[in-house]
């Protein structure tokens, strides 16, 4: 690591490009059990107070969706990765 670094609106064109992408598509790693699939192997729960998304192997989660209004908060920290798909040939 180095002294040199920019703040954080330096990295907002690179996750506007990672975010736009079908996170469906997209393999995770679940940080419980180790399984690696794609996220549209997933069991996704509705009935919370948000979106609930569980590992296949080991119900695990593995992520979280809640929108209020004009924000939404992801939780991610049961992914171990998400490998995301560019879309570029």
């Amino acid at each position: 690591m180095t002294d040199t670094f920019l703040d954080g609106n330096s990295v907002g064109g690179v996750l506007g490009q990672v975010f736009a992408v079908d996170v469906t598509a997209a393999v995770g790693r679940c940080n419980g059990c180790g399984r690696s699939a794609v996220m549209a192997e997933t069991r996704v729960y509705v009935d919370a107070p948000g979106t609930v998304v569980r590992c296949a192997g080991c119900e695990a989660v593995l992520l979280r969706v809640v929108q209020s209004g004009d924000r939404t908060w992801l939780d991610l920290r049961g992914l171990a990765v998400l490998q995301l798909p560019m879309g570029r040939g």
